[in-house]
C-alpha cells in the first residue's frame, strides 16, 4: 500500500468513522449507481456534510429536457441551462466563485435512451460531470455522480 503522500487524488477514500457507504468509492468518479439506493446516498450525503443534488430524468427525451430537469432539479440559473458547456460551467466556477465547498454528491436517474438522446448525447452529458469531477478533485473537493439509464 502507498504511503499517503504517494496515493493519487483519484484514489484517496472518503475518511469514515466506522466505515461508510462510500468506503470504496473514490472521491471524485462519475459511475453508474449499481447497487446504491438513492436514499442511502442521501443520508450519505447528509452524514457527511456534503451537498446532495438529485435529478430524475425519466420524464426527458432530448438533450434540452434532460438539461431542463437537471437545472430544475439543481436550480440552476437558466443561462447555466442551455447547454453542456454552460451546465460544465455552472458545476465548476459558478460553485466556486460561490464560497468553500465541502463535497458533493450527485444522483442522475433515469437518463434516457431515446433517438434524441442516444448514447452519444449521454456520454457527453456524463462528460461534462467527469470534468467537474476533475476539477474538484484539483480543488481537494469530493464530487461523486452516480447515474441511471432507462
Amino acid at each position: 500500500m502507498l504511503s499517503a503522500p504517494q496515493q493519487r487524488d483519484e484514489e484517496i477514500l472518503e475518511p469514515v468513522a466506522g466505515g461508510g457507504l462510500l468506503r470504496s468509492v473514490p472521491r471524485n468518479v462519475v459511475q453508474s449507481i449499481r447497487a446504491f439506493r438513492v436514499s442511502e446516498l442521501q443520508w450519505e450525503a447528509i452524514r457527511l456534510s456534503h451537498h446532495f443534488l438529485y435529478a430524475n430524468c425519466s420524464q426527458a427525451e432530448t438533450r434540452q429536457q434532460v438539461l431542463a430537469a437537471i437545472a430544475e432539479s439543481f436550480h440552476v440559473p437558466r443561462p447555466h441551462s442551455k447547454n453542456f458547456d454552460a451546465l460544465r460551467e455552472c458545476l465548476t466556477h459558478v460553485l466556486l466563485k460561490a464560497g468553500q465547498q465541502p463535497g458533493f454528491l450527485i444522483v442522475l436517474e433515469q437518463l434516457p435512451n431515446t433517438q434524441k438522446f442516444d448514447r452519444e448525447a449521454r456520454e457527453n452529458l456524463l462528460d461534462v460531470f467527469r470534468d467537474a469531477a476533475d476539477f474538484w478533485a484539483d480543488k481537494k473537493v469530493p464530487f461523486r455522480v452516480f447515474f441511471s439509464f432507462q
